[in-house]
């Protein structure tokens, strides 16, 4: 029992001394970081058609409410006072958070939104109204976000049932559906790649001069 007691209390040091060693007493690493958080870019669903613009690069946090177009803007700081300079500086866009309704969906949106297109929505008459219009500036400011959210608005069948009316006063027929679209263009996109490689099978047949005698 004493040689026991003899061979742990020599053993004790060694495990001290071994667990000290692995105690890092290098405490010069930070346990935060001071870069920031790279954003993701923003990529729809498969079932909604491609946004024509693409997603943004420079300011992805645009994609992500209505921002209307509105960007970062840079420029200087003129001191007035003794030290007479110029100092860069920044102004981020004006975004709040605000509950907006839409009728076509029949619920209220908490959406991000700048000042300039929540006064171009009240201008527009509405969240649909701001989403429906098909001009190019207007599809362009909306971005990825509106580009979902007006996809969302005309699936409804408010909507639907406002397209098919207008339809049939201006006398046109039903649009294909995006799947039979998509097909088309495949098709079409395949015949025209047939078409190419003929005519450069035609263009690269060997010729022969006919000798004459």
């Amino acid at each position: 029992m004493a040689g026991l007691q003899a061979r742990s209390s020599m053993s004790l040091p060694s495990s001290l001394s071994a667990a000290f060693r692995n105690i890092s007493l290098n405490t010069s690493k930070r346990s935060f970081s001071s870069t920031p958080v790279t954003q993701k870019t923003r990529t729809l669903p498969e079932y909604i058609p491609p946004y024509p613009f693409g997603p943004k690069y420079v300011y992805k946090q645009a994609d992500s409410g209505l921002y209307g177009g509105v960007q970062i803007s840079f420029g200087n700081k003129i001191s007035q006072g003794r030290n007479e300079g110029k100092t860069r500086r920044s102004w981020k866009p004006n975004v709040r958070r605000k509950k907006i309704h839409s009728e076509a969906l029949g619920e209220d949106l908490f959406i991000k939104v700048t000042r300039k297109a929540l006064r171009t929505i009240r201008k527009a008459g509405g969240l649909d109204q701001y989403l429906l219009d098909d001009k190019p500036g207007r599809v362009r400011e909306l971005g990825m976000f509106g580009w979902e959210l007006r996809w969302r608005v005309m699936q409804t069948p408010k909507i639907q049932e406002q397209f098919k009316q207008e339809r049939k006063r201006l006398g046109l027929p039903e649009p294909p559906t995006f799947e039979e679209w998509v097909k088309q263009k495949e098709a079409e996109l395949k015949a025209q790649a047939e078409e190419d490689q003929t005519n450069i099978k035609e263009a690269t047949k060997p010729f022969y001069n006919k000798q004459l005698y």
